[in-house]
């Protein structure tokens, strides 16, 4: 694998019926980004220049890697959420492209101030602070996850007051506009369904919860969310899709009004939305 042109035969061949072809693809252009800064026209017009060796031996660790189903975005440390650069490991989720549509929401509201609960990389509260005039507050229980998110605000030169707390344990957080959380909410049971790449290398923390208490982080953080937000302030969520009705319920019954379920772009009911009159 002397040159640049090979780099994607090279994937292709030896990721043959670990993934698909496209994603097999997509990989190998990922990579060569992170390697050598050339986007899908550069490689074309770079397609006869040598490798180092350095990369060369890159190359062989990545593909080392994915044959393991280590998602691809650890193996690089980093991955692009919301036009942005986010670092990440395996104490933050990778985050997903569902999460860029909630953004994409909530950036249609008026706001001064929000709170992203459940932070992990910071990809919501970074997302929103560099699109916005808002002061930004996040919160994560995870002190390893935040370490990352303050080294992706200050990648992305935003300004984000970070806070550790572990959510259920609070009894109020700061009066803000809009609070926002992708809290966690794929069930225990629901592991079996799942693919290693995330099941053996994505934190469990940030994901799962118990079969007999599936809605335990929406119950909480409305319940905090309609004491501490000002009036007319809004609550978002990421949710899972099983869940839509009875989380509407709870918010419905916590006094919150003009509840809306929204699909994303897989017409998967994932976002919600309410208002505190």
């Amino acid at each position: 694998m002397e040159k640049v042109s090979n780099i994607l035969p090279f994937f292709k061949r030896e990721l043959l019926g670990i993934a698909e072809q496209r994603e097999i693809t997509s990989w190998a252009y990922i990579t060569i980004n992170h390697l050598l800064d050339f986007n899908r026209s550069d490689c074309i017009i770079n397609s006869n220049q040598e490798l180092s060796s350095e990369v060369v031996t890159e190359l062989h660790k990545i593909i080392k890697d994915l044959k393991i189903n280590k998602p691809l975005q650890y193996i690089l440390g980093e991955t692009e959420f919301y036009g942005l650069e986010f670092k990440v490991n395996k104490h933050t989720l990778i985050p997903r492209p569902e999460t860029e549509e909630l953004v994409d929401w909530i950036l249609q509201e008026d706001f001064e101030s929000a709170l992203d609960i459940g932070t992990g990389s910071g990809c919501i509260s970074i997302s929103l602070a560099k699109n916005s005039n808002a002061k930004i507050s996040a919160m994560d229980v995870s002190v390893e996850a935040l370490i990352i998110a303050k080294e992706n605000a200050k990648r992305n030169q935003v300004k984000i007051d970070f806070i550790q707390e572990d959510i259920l344990k609070l009894d109020i957080l700061p009066k803000v506009d809009l609070i926002v959380s992708n809290p966690p909410y794929v069930l225990n049971s629901e592991k079996v369904k799942m693919k290693d790449n995330v099941l053996e290398f994505e934190p469990s923390l940030a994901l799962f919860v118990e079969d007999d208490n599936p809605l335990v982080f929406y119950k909480k953080i409305a319940e905090l969310a309609f004491k501490s937000l000002n009036v007319n302030g809004k609550l978002f969520f990421e949710i899972n899709e099983q869940f839509g009705n009875e989380i509407m319920s709870i918010l419905s019954q916590t006094g919150f009004v003009h509840i809306e379920l929204k699909k994303d772009v897989n017409d998967k009911e994932r976002m919600i939305r309410a208002v505190k009159k």
